[in-house]
């Protein structure tokens, strides 16, 4: 079965380019392109895995339609769509369940590659998108007390590998640098998730760079 997709975005442009994009995948289907008043009842008759969402719409706000989303008994997968790579709204979405964030202007092969992750249960954690979102929303501060305070629950093993979830490694480059198998580095992220309180790999990378353990870099997506 291909991968279904629903894309929300204001402008019918911006909505028809990434639906041809998307949609030229043989394992892709753009089932519903729309608006975000209509996002809820697409979401809800079409059943998509992933959901392509414009965090600034004019109609109804992406923070508002994510919500609504992540709220339904089997939420898809949603990453926000934005033009800008420092959004005052991505610490919002972040913790509203946002499963990543995508530059409008990602290369056509990367967008692809993004809905096939998130389809798999991935969060996006590429240098060209989240590792510039989350450096411009943590800044080039000084750690901030909250985080470094979430953080001191952890062991040793386990700041090494939020470390480089911060920096946007995937589980088998986090292995490959620590030596360890890729089954044991889920289990530490698992372990991660569950101490820190998140629910996504995006959020425990905001944690990372907002407690200085983190440098704003990272590797294709997971």
């Amino acid at each position: 079965m291909p991968i279904r997709v629903v894309i929300v975005d204001d402008e019918v442009l911006v909505r028809s380019g990434l639906g041809l994009i998307v949609g030229s995948a043989p394992d892709i289907e753009v089932v519903d392109a729309c608006s975000g008043g209509a996002a809820e009842q697409s979401v809800r008759t079409h059943r998509p895995e992933v959901v392509l969402l414009d965090i600034r719409m004019p109609d109804l706000d992406g923070i508002t339609v994510l919500r609504r989303l992540r709220a339904l008994p089997e939420p898809p997968a949603v990453s926000m769509l934005t033009t800008f790579d420092t959004d005052e709204y991505i610490g919002t979405a972040l913790r509203a369940g946002a499963a990543g964030f995508l530059l409008k202007d990602t290369a056509p092969d990367q967008l692809v590659h993004a809905v096939r992750v998130l389809a798999g249960g991935g969060n996006i954690l590429s240098p060209a998108v989240t590792a510039t979102v989350i450096g411009g929303y943590v800044g080039g501060g000084r750690p901030d007390a909250e985080a470094t305070a979430q953080v001191r629950c952890m062991t040793t093993r386990e700041l090494d590998v939020l470390a480089l979830l911060g920096e946007g490694l995937s589980n088998a480059e986090i292995a490959d640098r620590l030596f360890l198998g890729t089954g044991t580095v889920k289990d530490h992220i698992s372990a991660i998730l569950g101490k820190l309180g998140a629910t996504n790999r995006v959020q425990a990378a905001v944690i990372a760079h907002r407690a200085g353990l983190a440098r704003s870099q990272g590797s294709t997506p997971e």
